[in-house]
């Protein structure tokens, strides 16, 4: 395989995340595992429905992200839900950190990928949206679905 394309194999997506908040700037940091956790990913066995990112002491970790056990393994399995670091260039942590200071703004993981045999995050920073947005967000997928099925009808 040629070596700028970049081969990603899709673990984990959070689409929730795309509907609670407005996705401002997305960020990729990789992910430090322990052990058999990279073979439970492999497996495709990880969630991150519920999980938020924090920058503590010019670090980032992702809390709340459920890599189940590896079924193979033995007394090296962590912890399903132990904290994770991401790991992040100095001056993104520190620009990111500026922003999360500003009120309104939080980090929410959208995906968690392979990439080139390594795992990665996709963490977005991100604004909460009120009700009456994300009620304009499913009357547009509406009105976007039925224009489609209609000019599917149309086109039979």
């Amino acid at each position: 395989m040629a070596q700028n394309q970049a081969a990603q194999k899709l673990i984990a997506n959070n689409k929730k995340a795309y509907h609670e908040y407005f996705i401002d700037e997305t960020y990729e940091a990789g992910v430090e595992l322990h052990g058999t956790e990279v073979k439970s990913m492999r497996m495709g066995k990880c969630s991150i429905k519920e999980s938020f990112v924090r920058i503590e002491n010019g670090e980032v970790f992702v809390y709340g992200m459920h890599v189940s056990p590896y079924e193979k393994g033995n007394i090296f399995n962590k912890d399903p839900l132990r904290v994770k670091k991401l790991l992040m260039h100095r001056y993104e942590i520190s620009k990111l950190a500026g922003k999360v200071a500003e009120k309104g703004y939080t980090l929410v993981p959208l995906q968690v990928y392979f990439k080139n045999g390594r795992v990665k995050a996709e963490i977005g920073l991100a604004r909460g949206k009120k009700l009456y947005d994300k009620r304009q967000d499913i009357a547009k997928k509406d009105q976007r679905r039925e224009t489609e099925r209609d000019f599917k009808i149309k086109n039979l």
